[in-house]
């Protein structure tokens, strides 16, 4: 009974949309794995929603200047590049956790803007909760119509394991 609940909770939180009006923070961090996150992040801070920006996972064969232009915008023309890091080394939420952790400890950020899809939220939100104590993460959820049922109920299962400190378990692949 206590699971179907926590499912039902969690199903409504894979529909949340950002925050309105936005507030800037000092960073954004995209986790990525999904479509629209990097573009999302890339907009907020050519919008000045954050200061810096880390694309944390980002496979070795995407280039920054790649990702810009996927994202409709021009690497000659802006001046974005130089606040934006392309973290290499997380292959899973756990990963990103420490990867985003060290980029925030080097800049000192207090506030950090976490952009992923709806329903990976909450455990992305854990495990940054869980390194980066202390900074105030703001969730910034895209996907926001939701998503399939068999992806919610598999992210539900990972976010239960991480709440029980099973992540931990998982050994780190290397990056690819």
């Amino acid at each position: 009974m206590l699971l179907a609940g926590g499912f039902a909770l969690f199903a409504g939180l894979s529909r949340a949309q950002p925050e309105r009006p936005l507030r800037p923070t000092d960073g954004i961090a995209v986790l990525t794995g999904g479509p629209q996150r990097v573009e999302a992040g890339l907009r907020l801070l050519q919008e000045g929603e954050g200061r810096w920006l880390i694309i944390s996972g980002v496979g070795r064969d995407a280039p920054l200047d790649q990702l810009m232009r996927h994202a409709g915008l021009d690497p000659q023309a802006t001046e974005i590049e130089t606040r934006i890091t392309v973290g290499r080394q997380a292959t899973s939420t756990r990963g990103n956790g420490a990867e985003v952790a060290e980029w925030v400890q080097a800049r000192q950020i207090a506030s950090l803007r976490v952009v992923t899809a709806a329903f990976h939220m909450p455990r992305a939100l854990l495990e940054l909760r869980r390194t980066l104590p202390g900074v105030e993460l703001v969730p910034h959820p895209v996907q926001a119509s939701g998503a399939r049922p068999g992806l919610l109920m598999r992210e539900y299962g990972k976010l239960v394991g991480a709440m029980l400190g099973l992540s931990a378990l998982k050994p780190e692949k290397p990056p690819s």
